[in-house]
This record gives C-alpha cells, structure tokens and sequence, in this order.
C-alpha cells in the first residue's frame, strides 16, 4: 500500500511537472530507485520472519509430539500399576488366610492376650500402687500388648504375668515411702507416704488420692477437704503407729468415696443456702435469745430479792414485789377487809406487768421463727420452678440450689422455734412462780387481817 501511494505520487510529480528541469528528473530517478531498494529490503524481512515462525512451530510440534509420548507411556505404567495392586490385594488375602490357617488356636489367645492386657493396663494404670515409684513404668508393655497386631512372644506373656501379680501382691501390702506431693495451690513437696493396699493414700494424718486424669502425667494431690476431724485422727494414729495392729478407715471404693466426700457441703455452706430468709430466723433466734437471757437474770434477781424479803416480813423493802405487797399492807393496817384486799390486788395487778414483761416477746418470736422457715420454703420452691420453666428438667444440679434453700430455711425455723419455746416456758414458768408468791402471800395478809376483826 505504501508503494502504491509512491507510485501515484511520483506519476502525479511526473503528469504535473512535464516542465522540470533535468535536476529534477535526476532527483525522481533517485527517488524511484530509494523505492526499489525498500521494496527489497522488506521482501527480505518477511521471508526472516516467515522462517523464524516456521522454526517455532516445528519446535512447538515435537514438544508437543514428545508429551503425547509420555501420555502414553504414564497410561501404560498405570495399567500396570493398578494390575499389580488387584494382584498384591489378591496375595495379601491368600496370605491371611494362610496366617489364619496356621495361628489356628494360637488367634484365640492372642485376643485374650490382648483384652487381659487392656483389661490390666485401664486398672494398673489408675491403680494407687502406680504412685510408688518402682511401680511408674509398669504400663509402657500393657500399652503394646493392648495396641499389637503380630502374635505376643513369651517373654511379653511372661511379663502380663508379672504385672498381674505385682498389682494382685501389693494389694495385700501396707508400704511406706518417699514420692512428690502437688498441693492444690501448684507447688511440690516431696512428702512420707503410706499406701494401704490399693485402697487408700495418708500423709502428715491427711487423705491423699492419685489422679490419674492426665494419664501423660499423674499426680498424688491432697483432698479438697479432708474427712471429719475423728477420722483423721484415726489416720494420724495409724501413721504414727510402728508395730503391731491399729485401725484406720478405708475406702473400699478405692478413692472414689472420698472424692465424692469432697463435694459434701459444711455446716457453714449449708447455713449460707438458707439465704435471707436464713439470716432473718438468725436474728430472730438471737433477739429472743437475748430476751430470753436478759428476763431469766431479772426475775433471779426479784426472786432472790424476794426470799430475803420472806426472811424478814416485819420490815418491807420497796426493792422487791413483796416487799411492796407488805408495804401496802404497812400503810393499811387499820382498813377493812374488804378494802385491804383491793388494796393488795391493786399492788399485785401493778406488779405484774413488770414481772411479765417481755415473756410474750419470746413466745412471738417462737411463732415467727417456723413461719419464716416456711416463707424460706416457698421462695425457694418458686425459684426451683422458674429453673425448670427456664432450662428444663434435664440437669437436676440448676434446681438443687433454690431445694437446699427451701429445705434449708425449714430446718432453720424449726431448729430457732424449738430451744425459743423451750426458753419461753422456764421464763413463763418462774414468772408465774413469783406471781404465785405475790398471790399467796396477799391471801395469807387478808386472812391474818380477817381473823384479827374477828378476834
């Protein structure tokens, strides 16, 4: 295209300039010839490019003619792959067989080697005798036996042998040695241990237990909370003992009692599940507590004025009950009988608010203390329904905190109601011993006064 357009120009140059010089010819005869040479130079390049992609395309050709070749061969080697592998699978089979056929009866006890060793290593492994620690390693062989698919040989049986008697010797055995203790709080101590059987761990008069949760690393570690302060004694006493026979308690759970002891809420804890309605029937039991202390101390001393005064009739002392009775009687020697009588009901009338107060307090207070259990109960039991309403009966532990509470608060009234009823009645009773006093003296004044008149 290019050329083409040369061309037109140099024939409009030549059509239109018929009039040029020679120079000009010159000039166009150059021009034509520049023409020619581009003309050849470009032909040369095209067949350079053309032999260029002919050589890419040849080399593209025989790679790709190569890889097909190996397609081939990769397929071919898969055919024999596979061919091999339903053979292997054949032979494998025929193998078994044949090992089934020669293990005969020798395959029923390789599976009772087998369940007998992870029988043995479940129980050894979590067994106390384990904390010892010349006994540490005994479950490294259970654990191959257990796992092993080949036939055991005879020292391995030999071995089962021996773990299952050294577990079945030192259960008879009481043994005393050195091993670390992990306390609750993390640090290690290494303590002096008694291992009774494969029952019970004690140390320093404490329970210890074995965990085994980590069964990468076990650990001796003390109870959350010990047993009662008898049975530890008994445990301290055992320790201490060098000879002969003593007594100690067991768990024959072998530890399983005591963790579950653990869990066993203190008379502290069970006071706290009372809640409010708890430390209400407290107070209650305290107020009258102190009512009832403070009225037994005041009518000892009215009565113990009293006696003093029944000792000496002749000279009343204002002091005491009596003495005012007999002051009464002092200043109304010369009235009738009549009006001495009134005289000396009024005295006693006036008398006997002072001895009887805060007796009434104390036998309220006795009513209150089982109806604040009550109130305890229904609260608690209305939260034991909002727990089922909310999660459901499905975990008996949601509810067991609100039934403690009701249960708990019922026991709390009864337990302030009893010793407050108790408490009322010795307080009622000497009151009404010193009203008695009053009262009988007053009818022995009125009938001395009677048989004077009479007289």
């Amino acid at each position: 295209m290019k050329q083409f357009k040369t061309l037109l120009t140099v024939s409009a140059l030549a059509l239109t300039s018929v009039s040029f010089t020679a120079s000009a010819n010159a000039e166009l005869d150059k021009l034509l010839e520049q023409v020619k040479k581009d003309r050849v130079s470009e032909v040369k390049i095209n067949a350079k490019r053309e032999a260029e992609f002919k050589a890419a395309r040849d080399q593209k050709q025989a790679l790709l003619n190569k890889a097909k070749a190996e397609y081939k061969a990769e397929e071919a080697r898969q055919k024999r792959l596979q061919q091999a592998f339903i053979d292997n699978n054949k032979k494998i089979t025929e193998k078994e067989v044949e090992l089934d056929d020669a293990k005969g009866t020798l395959g029923e006890m390789f599976g009772v080697v087998r369940q007998s060793s992870g029988e043995a290593l479940g129980r050894i492994s979590t067994s106390i005798v384990s904390s010892q620690p010349k006994y540490a390693n005994r479950t490294e062989l259970l654990s191959k036996l257990a796992e092993a698919k080949e036939l055991p040989t005879v020292s391995e049986l030999e071995e089962l042998w021996f773990a299952l008697q050294t577990e079945m010797t030192e259960s008879g055995k009481v043994v005393t040695y050195d091993a670390p203790v992990v306390a609750l709080d993390g640090s290690e101590t290494t303590e002096t241990i008694t291992r009774i059987g494969v029952f019970n761990l004690l140390s320093n008069g404490e329970y210890l237990v074995y965990n085994t949760e980590n069964a990468a690393d076990p650990k001796i570690q003390p109870l959350a909370r010990q047993p009662e302060a008898h049975i530890l004694a008994d445990a301290s006493a055992y320790q201490g003992q060098s000879s002969g026979y003593g007594s100690v308690y067991l768990d024959p759970a072998r530890g399983a009692i005591l963790n579950i002891f653990k869990q066993k809420a203190t008379l502290e804890e069970r006071y706290h599940q009372g809640g409010v309605p708890g430390y209400v029937i407290t107070g209650v039991l305290a107020l009258g507590a102190l009512i009832a202390l403070w009225k037994l101390l005041t009518l000892f001393l009215i009565g113990a004025k009293m006696k003093g005064q029944l000792k000496n009739t002749a000279t009343p002392n204002t002091n005491n009950p009596l003495g005012r009775i007999l002051k009464v009687y002092a200043d109304n020697k010369d009235a009738d009988v009549e009006n001495l009588e009134l005289k000396l009901d009024e005295a006693i009338l006036r008398e006997t608010p002072s001895i009887e107060r805060g007796i009434n307090v104390i036998k309220i207070l006795a009513a209150i203390a089982p109806l604040l259990g009550l109130l305890g109960t229904v609260v608690g039991m209305i939260g034991t329904f909002q727990s089922i309403t909310l999660f459901g009966t499905g975990d008996p532990k949601i509810m067991a905190g609100n039934i403690s509470m009701a249960l708990v608060t019922t026991a709390q009234g009864l337990i302030a109601a009893l010793p407050l009823i108790f408490i009322h009645a010795i307080v009622a009773a000497r009151g009404k011993s010193i009203t008695h006093i009053l009262e009988e003296q007053s009818a022995g004044i009125v009938a001395a006064h009677a048989e004077k008149e009479q007289a």
